[in-house]
């Protein structure tokens, strides 16, 4: 009997060591990273633009522009847009915060031209980048700013404009209302 007890509190030892054993055996197991982004200020400036929408002119026609995807990513770091237009063509863009510059970039890309800008939310709450538009068909580069303003109603309404060096002017170069879906 006494032998019974000895086997059966050794095998109970053996079976309680074996998960520390292994837990043990694997320091160098991946961590989940630190959730950086999530937790400091800044980059959740950008929230009021991610979502499932559709988009239309922000005139009197209201034409369906498209739908647009922005979404979170890396822990809430990154946010990327996935742009179809009415006709089916599209556009990828990522958009970053960056703390040490206090600074959001957006680099977009699409068939035949990109865009690339930095800035920030304004005293608005606007979220307003300037930078430049690359068109490469024409060969050309032209100073581009964009403004996100969110509404009370949770739309959104995005313009963009391009400068014109000839007749040194801003033109509306689109001017979207995003409604969720």
């Amino acid at each position: 009997m006494n032998k019974l007890i000895l086997y059966a509190s050794l095998a109970l030892a053996l079976v309680s060591a074996v998960p520390a054993a292994a837990q043990d055996a694997t320091p160098d197991a991946p961590q989940a990273p630190p959730t950086f982004c999530e937790d400091n200020p800044g980059f959740d400036q950008w929230d009021f633009w991610v979502g499932e929408w559709k988009v239309y002119a922000n005139d009197a026609t209201q034409t369906f522009a498209g739908t647009n995807t922005i979404a979170k990513h890396h822990a809430n770091c990154l946010i990327t847009e996935t742009w179809v237009d009415a006709t089916g063509n599209g556009g990828f863009s990522i958009n970053y915060y960056n703390p040490v510059r206090k600074l959001w970039r957006q680099v977009w890309v699409s068939n035949g031209y990109s865009i690339d800008y930095i800035g920030g939310l304004n005293d608005k709450g606007q979220m307003v980048l300037i930078g430049e538009l690359d068109n490469y068909a024409a060969n050309s580069s032209a100073p581009f700013r964009g403004f996100w303003t969110p509404q009370e109603n949770g739309d959104v309404i995005q313009r963009f404009e391009a400068y014109d060096a000839e007749n040194d002017k801003w033109n509306v170069w689109f001017e979207g209302r995003y409604v969720k879906q």
